[in-house]
């Protein structure tokens, strides 16, 4: 694999810092454990839209990768559109990654 992200977030996944599917990822967020979303950019804005507001309002940073659900999906091994990362240091560099590639937008 040649993703410098997909390949972050599999060893992200296997480190058992990752958590898979938009409830998953809500409760993340509400038990104060998500450090950062990530969201596909063909996952839904509906579907996206509980998940935004529970990291808005937890000040949890978000960003939609330039990968589709079908990438992300493949990479991890189970079908998902959105995951949040609990790690300080696996987050931030994520967050790095996809500010230095075209196509990645920060949301909060």
């Amino acid at each position: 694999m040649n993703d410098r992200i997909l390949s972050l977030l599999g060893i992200c996944r296997r480190a058992g810092r990752l958590i898979i599917g938009a409830q998953p990822t809500v409760d993340s967020i509400n038990a104060h454990k998500a450090r950062l979303i990530i969201f596909a950019n063909d996952f839904s804005q509906r579907s996206a839209k509980p998940v935004l507001e529970a990291a808005h309002s937890h000040n949890v940073k978000t960003i939609t990768i330039n990968r589709c659900k079908d990438e992300l999906s493949i990479s991890l091994g189970k079908l998902c559109g959105v995951v949040a990362v609990e790690d300080d240091g696996f987050a931030n560099k994520l967050i790095l990654l996809n500010e230095n590639e075209l196509g990645g937008d920060l949301h909060g």
